[in-house]
């Protein structure tokens, strides 16, 4: 099976950074990360709808189209490293084995969410998923991914943190500190900038006098890719060479991830600054889930499967917008709770 077609912008990248074809996948990885990435955007679909229900108040950012970055990260990563995102973090959440029914009833304001229904989306942690956050403070989780990387250091072991932050972030002022430090120290960081081309509403052609991204920690000797953030294979190739750099005590590591947001900014963008056609087009060459089901097609797994698959996935998901709208409000004592004073 062929390749997806990709777009003009994305192999001049490709030529420019001297990327290869990423390794193949197994079967069994190639339905992981189907299964991973559609448990992500079925997710994301019904948050969507509930949202537009007034179910979901507040601030909600979907990540459908970015599913594979998260994936591909997790598959490089192993027990006890660390993970640390913005607010668009639904998806980071399920892709670290939070159950889906927690982040719902999270989003739902329900005791039975993640942060007992006080965060909201963009505010959620598990400690036992080694997940600190859902940040709502533009590239503040760049900072404390580099304090998660300097507390593995000083403790000595080998885990690695990886921080997410998106295009728009990497122009705060933070970024830049948190890049000098985990330098000079020789952090054990990933910073994995998710490029989905546009800072809210503004292209990055508009924003970033260097558009580049990789090549934003030169001036801090840290080392940087580009790399194809629609291929989950391409991900996980180039998070095994970034963690491991890291696990080699040789510091921190850049992964610009290429990639494309299907909708708004937010559920309240109506994404005006962009043509239809641009996002058709995206979705037809270059959709993430297409890519891994057409490959598995050619592999031999049959349609069916592949429906069996979705099926499965869209119980889980069904069940947790259930349990989501149907779980108790926190009891008002818990305003009491989990406060430093």
């Amino acid at each position: 099976m062929a390749a997806a077609k990709k777009t003009t912008d994305q192999a001049a990248t490709d030529s420019k950074s001297g990327s290869h074809a990423p390794p193949d996948f197994t079967k069994d990885e190639e339905l992981r990360a189907l299964r991973d990435m559609l448990l992500i955007r079925r997710f994301e679909e019904k948050a969507g709808q509930l949202y537009g229900m007034g179910a979901i108040g507040g601030f909600c950012h979907l990540y459908i189209g970015q599913e594979a970055i998260v994936v591909g990260m997790q598959m490089a990563l192993k027990h006890g490293d660390q993970v640390i995102t913005g607010y668009r973090d639904h998806g980071h959440m399920l892709a670290t084995g939070m159950e889906a029914k927690g982040v719902m009833a999270e989003l739902t304001g329900r005791q039975g969410g993640y942060s007992k229904g006080k965060g909201g989306s963009m505010h959620m942690f598990s400690k036992e998923k080694n997940f600190y956050g859902g940040h709502g403070i533009v590239g503040a989780q760049v900072s404390l991914g580099t304090g998660l990387a300097f507390a593995n250091r000083y403790r000595g072991n080998d885990n690695v943190s990886i921080a997410y932050f998106g295009d728009g972030a990497s122009n705060q002022g933070q970024v830049y500190e948190s890049f000098n430090m985990a330098e000079l120290w020789k952090l054990p960081v990933v910073y994995v900038i998710e490029n989905n081309r546009y800072a809210m509403g503004t292209s990055v052609t508009r924003s970033s006098a260097q558009t580049d991204f990789s090549k934003r920690g030169i001036s801090f000797n840290i080392p940087g890719e580009q790399v194809d953030g629609m291929d989950v294979r391409a991900v996980k190739a180039a998070g095994d060479k970034a963690v491991q750099w890291c696990r080699d005590g040789k510091g921190p590591f850049i992964l610009e991830m290429q990639t494309y947001r299907y909708r708004g900014h937010s559920m309240s963008d109506p994404a005006k600054y962009r043509t239809r056609e641009e996002v058709d087009k995206v979705r037809h060459d270059q959709d993430p889930i297409e890519q891994v089901r057409n490959r598995l097609l050619a592999l031999g797994v049959s349609e069916q499967d592949l429906k069996k698959v979705d099926a499965e996935v869209r119980a889980i998901v069904n069940e947790s917008a259930e349990f989501a709208q149907n779980d108790a409000e926190p009891d008002p004592s818990e305003l009491w709770t989990d406060i430093l004073r």
